[in-house]
């Protein structure tokens, strides 16, 4: 059995209010639903930067060995909508001879691309 199996993560608004005042990224696009439809969004979504993080909790619980994410990057191509009863991402990777291939969905579809993680 490989150390990276699929993973599902939720996400809720509650989340990521915390995230803005960790981060201190307060857009409210990311809190309040009727700036995010005034915008031409399809309603609150989570920040980019918080979807990448759960990439970077995935690797170190799937190896139990924290500290061995040298680099991670990745394209953000969709948005991942959270709504009032929030949502989940699926989180999957595939090893190859120097970094993990990273796959991050939400209800099926990618949300980012080329998500690479070199690990140390």
């Amino acid at each position: 059995m490989s150390a990276f199996e699929p993973r599902t993560y939720p996400i809720t608004r509650d989340a990521l209010r915390a995230y803005a005042a960790a981060s201190g990224d307060h857009n409210p696009i990311h809190q309040d639903e009727a700036i995010a439809l005034a915008v031409g969004l399809p309603g609150v979504i989570a920040h980019g930067m918080y979807t990448l993080a759960l990439v970077a909790r995935y690797v170190e619980e799937s190896l139990g060995e924290p500290g061995r994410t040298a680099e991670i990057g990745a394209k953000f191509v969709k948005p991942v909508v959270v709504p009032e009863h929030g949502t989940e991402v699926e989180i999957s990777a595939q090893e190859s001879a120097d970094r993990l291939d990273i796959t991050v969905t939400c209800d099926g579809v990618k949300v980012l691309a080329a998500c690479r993680v070199r690990l140390t």
